[in-house]
């Protein structure tokens, strides 16, 4: 079975979880590899997520929240979301695309100082970083 090669990784707001996923993914996958992320209701990309991913050298900052019409769905074999409330488009259920679900606590809504919000970022993004790594190697 040939290894998927056009992942769209998903969450409401794409503006950090997903966010995050598209910036491991993109940094640890090949050039054969085609990375997307977008959200039903994209919001602005969250500083918090810029921040905790380029303490570890990976830059998204130039990337940018977006909605399904900015993603080539018809390309599209694996459809990653990362929140509870993340639905991909209805013509992405239709097709023949694998669906995995990756539960994963909105950092956005940790409460407290910078310092405290950062750590929420930084246990987010360790997590998905170890699931990005698994879905790539196998």
């Amino acid at each position: 079975m040939a290894k998927p090669r056009n992942f769209l990784f998903v969450c409401k707001g794409n503006d950090a979880r997903s966010q995050m996923a598209e910036g491991f993914a993109r940094a640890l996958a090949g050039p054969s590899v085609n990375v997307y992320s977008a959200g039903a209701e994209p919001r602005i990309l969250n500083p918090f997520a810029v921040a905790v991913m380029e303490e570890i050298g990976i830059d998204i900052s130039d990337q940018a929240p977006k909605n399904f019409d900015k993603i080539p769905v018809t390309k599209i074999d694996t459809v990653i979301t990362l929140s509870s409330d993340a639905d991909p488009l209805p013509k992405l259920k239709k097709r023949k695309v694998t669906q995995i679900h990756w539960p994963l606590t909105d950092p956005a809504a940790a409460a407290g100082n910078d310092a405290e919000v950062k750590k929420a970022f930084r246990a987010v993004r360790d997590e998905i970083k170890n699931r990005v790594q698994v879905l790539l190697v196998g």
